[in-house]
């Protein structure tokens, strides 16, 4: 078998349940992405792939496929947006209308109106998406808008329509004038206050409680605050400023080296990218707004801005340092990180290896890619609300 039929038969493989335990979500295939764009054998694809249907890090196997129980249509496909259910009946109408209207028709029709739910399953269903872009699988595709209904947790961009703020000339000084107001007004204070009150019953589905990271995403989103939506000026040129939002996630990450939050909205906004490509090029900058607002959501919830003075000594460090991409001990370096990446039970590494040496190359080789490449995540414990039961 070859190695490129070997790729398309994973990522066409419909084995399992796009979750488990729950709501984690299944990484098998985003692991195949990242280990073929890296040049691993296929022989160590496969068996990556079959280990961790057998046990994730987690501990836990995959699951079988649910079956389709109820039919979906144009008329009725946004009835059961978040609602957590009918994966398999969301894969089969959007297989269906792939087959009728062209998969790029499909991708323009129903893109605007999911992606305000971008960060839902913890932008799980937004990577399966934009990865599946990426290595150009119709199937991963398929999933990947399914799984983005399945899971929708809207950012609410809505609320933003109306607000044009300046916010800074680009996307750096942009989150140095709200680390600026998160100090000043205290909202690391004003998040935990909120986040232990009683939450509403209504709009945020029971199974996130389990999570706790969701569910602490999916409330801020819900109740936001006007820094998330005060969007800067920059967010509504025509072109989204890709470089300077991979450069800003990046500086985050190595403002908390390993933080397995922050290396989602690196992995994520490849995912982004991949997908604003695919979309119609009047909603192009939409992506990108989306993706602030969802990104902010996420720091907002999860309290992890850092001080200015940091972020700013980080800033200065990297902001125009660039390695000799002729050099050997670049590629050493990167040989290392590579290698060290082949070896990780932990897929998140891969990913993070694969979209940072990809931007490395793409920017003539910018330090901070490489240096961030290294600095690995492990995977989280699960918190104890993981002794309850799931809810499906």
């Amino acid at each position: 078998m070859t190695s490129s039929k070997l790729i398309d038969d994973l990522l066409s493989d419909r084995t399992y349940h796009i979750e488990f335990n729950g709501h984690l979500t299944n990484h098998a295939k985003h692991a195949v992405v990242a280990l073929a764009r890296l040049g691993a054998a296929p022989e160590a694809i496969k068996r990556y792939y079959d280990n961790y249907a057998i046990e994730t890090p987690y501990g836990f196997g995959l699951e079988q496929p649910r079956p389709p129980r109820v039919p979906i249509s144009k008329e009725n496909w946004r009835d059961f947006l978040g609602q957590r259910s009918h994966f398999a009946s969301y894969c089969e109408f959007f297989d269906g209308q792939t087959e009728i209207y062209g998969l790029d028709s499909v991708l323009r029709e129903y893109l605007p109106e999911l992606l305000p739910g971008w960060v839902g399953a913890f932008t799980h269903a937004t990577i399966h998406l934009g990865w599946g872009l990426d290595i150009e699988s119709r199937w991963m595709v398929i999933e990947g808008l399914a799984y983005m209904a399945f899971a929708y947790v809207s950012c609410h961009p809505e609320r933003a329509e109306a607000t044009r703020g300046e916010r800074g000339d680009n996307a750096v000084n942009s989150l140095f004038e709200i680390v600026d107001q998160w100090e000043k007004q205290r909202l690391g204070e004003w998040v935990e206050n909120f986040l232990r009150q009683p939450a509403e019953p209504d709009g945020i589905h029971p199974e996130l409680q389990r999570s706790g990271l969701q569910f602490r995403i999916a409330r801020i989103l819900s109740v936001g605050h006007p820094l998330i939506y005060q969007l800067p000026a920059w967010s509504f040129e025509t072109e989204p400023r890709w470089d300077e939002l991979y450069y800003l996630v990046t500086l985050l990450y190595l403002s908390q080296p390993g933080d397995f939050v922050i290396l989602h909205l690196i992995t994520s906004l490849h995912a982004m990218e991949q997908i604003a490509d695919a979309a119609s090029p009047e909603i192009r900058n939409n992506v990108a707004q989306c993706f602030w607002i969802g990104m902010l959501g996420v720091i907002f919830a999860e309290r992890l801005f850092v001080k200015r003075s940091k972020l700013q000594a980080l800033h200065k460090l990297f902001h125009s340092s660039v390695d000799d991409v002729t050099a050997r001990h670049s590629a050493d370096d990167w040989a290392n990180i590579v290698g060290r990446a082949f070896e990780e039970e932990e897929e998140h590494n891969p990913k993070l290896v694969y979209v940072l040496k990809r931007l490395w190359e793409r920017t003539g080789g910018r330090t901070i890619y490489r240096a961030a490449a290294g600095q690995f995540t492990a995977t989280p414990d699960l918190p104890p609300s993981f002794e309850q039961p799931a809810t499906e």
